[in-house]
């Protein structure tokens, strides 16, 4: 089953947008949707996105003097999206405490730091927007991944309803996206075809989501029309529960 979204367009020219995560998977699609819209993109990853017209900034998201060296060459940001991770499927039985601090290190602590910086900047602009990527493991469980990745993706749901409560009435909106199981190297590296197959008769919609599909609902939560959404996480996830 083909999808259709090429209707939907957005305007962010010259908005400054920093993607975290943005050389591969839905960070990547992320990246394009925002230039394809006219916005000025700054990517944060250790390797460098195959995409013309954005920024670079090598950053090793584990090593949080990256991320602050990397957030002090960037001079305005309006929007920030956080899409970096990585995913593990060992079970807890195989997991030892380096590898547990090592999965949340990445995937939370340095979601922590990207949003501690951005806001920095956005305060004396009374203006922002931050989206957060999480995941359906984050809201549920994981068919796949541990515990060490279901944790810190459900950690990133709280991250992100605290700092709305203590940064909205600065104009600065933080909001979080759950999505399932996408079309991505990620998935291909976690899941048999079999897996895949076998998912995809248990969602409702029935099939996996395009990382088109992913990308637009985060531009959604970064324009106008969701200038009264903050606090809000929400599921893409073709209707599992």
């Amino acid at each position: 089953m083909k999808t259709k979204i090429q209707d939907i367009t957005f305007n962010f020219q010259n908005k400054n947008v920093v993607v975290v995560g943005g050389s591969r998977g839905i960070g990547l699609e992320v990246a394009k949707q925002f230039i394809k819209s006219g916005a000025i993109v700054t990517c944060l990853s250790r390797t460098k996105p195959e995409l013309i017209d954005i920024k670079f900034i090598k950053c090793d998201l584990s090593k949080p003097k990256d991320i602050k060296d990397a957030f002090e060459n960037i001079r305005d940001i309006d929007f920030l999206i956080n899409v970096a991770g990585t995913n593990l499927c060992e079970p807890i039985g195989m997991l030892d405490d380096e590898e547990w601090d090592r999965v949340m290190n990445t995937n939370l602590r340095s979601f922590f730091l990207t949003c501690k910086y951005a806001i920095e900047k956005m305060v004396p602009n009374s203006y922002g927007r931050i989206v957060n990527v999480s995941s359906i493991a984050g809201r549920n469980k994981s068919i796949v991944s541990g515990v060490h990745y279901t944790s810190s993706k459900a950690g990133i749901i709280g991250l992100t309803r605290q700092l709305s409560h203590e940064v909205s009435s600065k104009n600065i909106l933080v909001n979080c996206v759950c999505p399932s199981q996408t079309l991505t190297e990620m998935l291909s590296e976690s899941m048999t075809k079999e897996q895949i197959k076998q998912l995809e008769g248990k969602i409702p919609i029935g099939r996996i989501a395009t990382t088109a599909e992913q990308s637009k609902p985060i531009l959604f939560l970064c324009s106008e029309a969701a200038s009264y959404i903050t606090g809000a996480c929400l599921d893409i996830n073709g209707g599992q529960l």
